[in-house]
């Protein structure tokens, strides 16, 4: 029978670190958007470290509360190298997938270009002129000048060429 008294003390520390990630995930957050402000870094990429960061602390909560409860390390190390497998075979299987996702890794980066950026992918077959409307983990959102939406995905950013077409400014006349 399970008794409270019994696993008093791991019901406390899971309540405390249960607590302590939800503090940590706001306080983390608030700092990561007052430097992205301070960096004029876009809201999309800030978004993105804060959600990276937010999986790598559940991971690191998760372990924490797995250790207090007790589970042996040879149960721990048996479910995560079944688990490794399942998702590697599972990856392999979907390469593009596995693609997609370390080509945006690769985008988010390095930087080649922004959201808001005008740009021409080089395709003999279907080439495309449109801005950047946001750069997610597994494509970009792109829109063209006659205001149709195409999804593209990362990996083909990364094989096409590109062209970051420059913003065109109105020439004006200048009077003293």
């Amino acid at each position: 029978m399970f008794s409270f008294k019994e696993y008093s003390r791991e019901i406390f520390v899971t309540i405390i670190l249960v607590l302590v990630l939800i503090v940590l995930r706001v306080l983390i957050a608030n700092l990561i958007r007052r430097f992205a402000a301070t960096s004029h870094l876009f809201e999309n990429r800030t978004n993105l470290v804060i959600k990276y960061i937010n999986i790598l602390m559940n991971i690191l909560i998760t372990t924490s509360l797995i250790v207090v409860w007790g589970v042996e390390t040879q149960d721990i190390f048996i479910t995560i190298s079944s688990i490794a497998t399942v998702i590697g075979v599972a990856m392999f299987a979907q390469w593009s997938i596995l693609s997609n996702v370390t080509s945006g890794m690769i985008l988010f980066f390095s930087f080649p270009f922004r959201i808001g950026d005008t740009i021409k992918i080089h395709d003999k077959d279907f080439p495309i002129e449109a801005e950047i409307e946001d750069i997610n983990t597994f494509h970009v959102s792109l829109k063209t000048k006659e205001g149709e939406k195409i999804i593209f995905p990362n990996n083909l950013l990364l094989q096409k060429g590109i062209s970051i077409i420059p913003a065109k400014y109105e020439e004006r006349e200048f009077f003293d």
